[in-house]
């Protein structure tokens, strides 16, 4: 398997090897939505919550007399039929709403991605992303030559320069191998790869 190694304007320049294990693999679109709903769900805060019949503001008082209304009887105004009263099952804080993803189709999931990205032009290398200074501006205008507007960059090392010039740029992600993600790689119309990160990937997904 082979990626298209990209030059400073953004061209290919040469084809670099890479493993079939983790850029040629089979695209497993079940198991991509799995680990994707998984994730964002994993992410989800329990902050929202409702109240019961007890916790509502009503009164004890029965609300009208229990015969001759032609109403159907009432106990209380906190009945879950009323409007203001309680919910019969109230979201709570504690909710719990993660899922549980075994590593092997964790692995197998984000190395279809890699592979369906390689095969649709998405995914290119770059030989390294580093920058002398912090300046959003020289990492923009390395971006603007490759005519790049949405990437993700995965490099085998974000230091301080890098970080501080990418994270004010729109549409733009840089990060290590070990906190890629699948929604990200999803999201993202490119993905760049520096060459050392691919020995990390082939590392963390074969």
């Amino acid at each position: 398997m082979q990626l298209e190694l990209l030059n400073d304007q953004g061209q290919g320049s040469a084809k670099l090897d890479v493993p079939e294990t983790v850029f040629g693999r089979e695209y497993n679109e079940d198991l991509v939505h799995q680990i994707v709903i998984a994730y964002r769900a994993n992410g989800r805060q329990g902050t929202r919550a409702q109240k019961d019949r007890e916790q509502v503001r009503h009164s004890t008082k029965k609300p009208f007399k229990q015969k001759g209304t032609g109403r159907a009887r009432a106990g209380m105004t906190s009945s879950p039929l009323w409007r203001g009263g309680g919910r019969i099952f109230p979201n709570l804080p504690d909710e719990n709403f993660t899922q549980k993803i075994n590593k092997k189709m964790y692995r197998a999931g984000m190395a279809a991605i890699l592979s369906q990205l390689a095969r649709e032009g998405r995914l290119a290398v770059v030989d390294s992303m580093k920058l002398d200074s912090p300046k959003t501006k020289v990492l923009a205008d390395k971006f603007k030559a490759m005519n790049l507007q949405s990437v993700m960059v995965i490099a085998d090392e974000v230091d301080e320069n890098l970080y501080l010039a990418s994270r004010n740029l729109v549409n733009v992600y840089v990060v290590e191998p070990r906190y890629a993600d699948p929604v990200s790689l999803v999201q993202y119309k490119k993905v760049i790869v520096t060459k050392a990160a691919i020995d990390q990937l082939k590392e963390m997904f074969a």
